[in-house]
């Protein structure tokens, strides 16, 4: 299950290895569609943690990382914004941008 996290524990939640955070609103027709495929991704990934925000109720780190558009997708590796992701993605999109993160060189 993707980890929902808060204004107040997305620092801590965030800041080792690769963590992939989904900003979203319940009113959010693409935010809708974008859940199931990191719900998918989620089950078949142990090398990414999967974290979900919803921007209403914590509007900080939303607006901390300028994001003025949902569904917003970060990338993080070791605390830093490595992607900034914007609108719906694929699954094969969201893999191809994990895995630069994730597969050594």
């Amino acid at each position: 299950m993707v980890q929902v996290v808060t204004d107040q524990d997305f620092k801590q939640e965030t800041d080792t290895g690769v963590v992939l955070t989904d900003f979203w609103a319940t009113w959010c027709g693409p935010c809708k569609m974008q859940s199931p495929v990191i719900d998918a991704l989620e089950g078949s990934r142990s090398d990414v943690k999967f974290t979900k925000m919803d921007v209403d109720q914590n509007p900080d780190t939303p607006q901390s990382f300028g994001i003025m558009a949902i569904p917003t997708l970060i990338v993080k590796k070791d605390g830093e914004v490595v992607e900034k992701l914007v609108g719906y993605h694929t699954k094969d999109q969201l893999i191809q941008v994990l895995d630069k993160y994730t597969k050594e060189a």
